[in-house]
């Protein structure tokens, strides 16, 4: 077959009810590559190509299962142009492709296994991120157009491409809003602003939430802090940030990184007969606002988390006094009390995030917040957050796991207006 895309899978309304597949897919295997800063051009064993086979053959191990037995890959290797660099069609030689360096197809990722793509039943690149793509293979195996799907999620980091813009010439709104690059940090620390002014508090608020996320990520053997800088990360580190745009500071930025990881999703039947104990998805869900400006406000920010929120708890069937583990996205930590207030975790509601920051938030207290460390702990990876909620049911994130009950968990990725959610659960609904 031919890489192929599929319809109707987003779950993005509210009021479907439950999700009727709810327990009938689960994830047997996960996989990781080291996380490093950037791709030393040249060294091939550290590619992003090699990297994406390693953490794919690593995923297979943990199931107990060959590459023979795939018979679907998703990957979401993301627009090259919006995403990671420069939209170009191929390096200068040596190099000939920009697959396998600045992103890994799935067609790429089935050579690299010894796969031919043409004999897999479903394999495609069509989600831009993992929040999406996770929905997306959970779907493919849910309908049956797949049963055991590896899900990679490559991050390329090239020196002097990330976010570079390919043209000087900036042109109608662009010369306002793109100078430096992506404006995401300018549109956070506005919000952020706004936020402090309606409820109160300060940036130093924050303090504790950072740290936190630096100790747990440092517990993740793989993670790009535990690997490069394994040392003690401190509120007075954190406030002698630079400032990238006031209050956005240096550390509220997660680290753009090159790594891969991959996912092995199957039915809950053939789960059965593979290595790991099976964690079950309740449900998935997906929001994808329409922008009023490049700039949102805070009523737009919340407002969004809200509405995300409501449809993944629905479809699950779950309130969130049922959700044990939660590791919502925090590229930036500017934005992470949002979807704290919008699921209402532990009670916590609008306006008392920062307060909730300042109790005992760590994975041995009874708030474990973010356990898996987040980007801001392990690097932009974008796939702690997911691996640290499933090795939490299956009981096994080492010096991470939480001494709370840990049989159901939330992860979710990426923005305030465009997002994906996954509801995990240790037991068969």
């Amino acid at each position: 077959m031919t890489v192929t895309t599929q319809t109707g899978w987003m779950r993005n309304r509210l009021g479907d009810g439950v999700w009727k597949n709810r327990g009938k897919v689960t994830v047997a295997g996960v996989g990781h590559s080291p996380v490093d800063r950037r791709w030393e051009s040249g060294n091939f064993d550290t590619s992003l190509g090699a990297y994406s086979i390693l953490a794919a053959r690593r995923a297979l191990e943990d199931a107990g299962i060959t590459a023979a037995e795939v018979d679907g890959i998703v990957s979401a290797p993301g627009p090259i142009g919006d995403n990671w660099g420069p939209s170009r069609p191929y390096f200068e030689p040596p190099y000939d492709s920009e697959d396998g360096i600045t992103k890994v197809t799935a067609e790429w990722l089935a050579r690299g296994l010894g796969l031919d793509i043409g004999k897999l039943r479903f394999a495609s690149n069509e989600p831009p991120y993992i929040g999406l793509a996770w929905g997306y293979a959970i779907e493919a195996v849910a309908t049956g157009k797949a049963s055991t799907v590896l899900l990679l999620y490559p991050t390329g980091n090239v020196e002097g491409r990330y976010h570079q813009l390919t043209d000087t010439r900036l042109r109608g709104p662009t010369k306002w809003t793109n100078l430096f690059g992506w404006t995401g940090g300018s549109t956070y620390a506005y919000q952020f602003n706004e936020y402090t002014r309606r409820y109160g508090g300060r940036r130093e608020d924050l303090a504790p939430f950072v740290v936190n996320l630096r100790c747990n990520g440092l517990m993740v053997p793989w993670g790009y802090y535990s690997l490069h800088q394994p040392k003690p990360f401190t509120a007075a580190d954190y406030l002698a940030g630079r400032f990238i745009n006031e209050p956005l500071n240096l550390y509220d930025n997660d680290l753009p990184v090159n790594a891969s990881g991959c996912y092995l999703l199957t039915t809950a039947e053939r789960a059965k007969h593979m290595k790991q104990p099976p964690v079950y998805i309740w449900n998935h869900a997906e929001h994808l606002a329409t922008l009023r400006s490049m700039v949102q406000t805070l009523d737009e920010a919340q407002e969004w988390c809200d509405a995300s929120a409501r449809k993944t708890l629905e479809g699950a069937g779950l309130s969130i006094g049922d959700i044990d583990i939660f590791n919502p996205y925090d590229g930036y930590t500017l934005f992470a009390q949002h979807w704290l207030e919008a699921f209402g975790w532990h009670g916590v509601k609008k306006g008392e995030a920062l307060k909730f920051y300042q109790g005992d938030i760590g994975v041995k207290g009874p708030h474990p917040f973010l356990s898996s460390g987040g980007n801001n702990g392990t690097g932009r990876t974008r796939t702690a957050i997911y691996t640290d909620t499933i090795e939490q049911l299956r009981g096994t994130a080492g010096p991470r796991q939480v001494r709370v009950r840990a049989d159901t968990g939330i992860a979710g990725c990426v923005l305030p207006q465009t997002n994906g959610h996954v509801v995990f659960g240790k037991h068969q609904p």
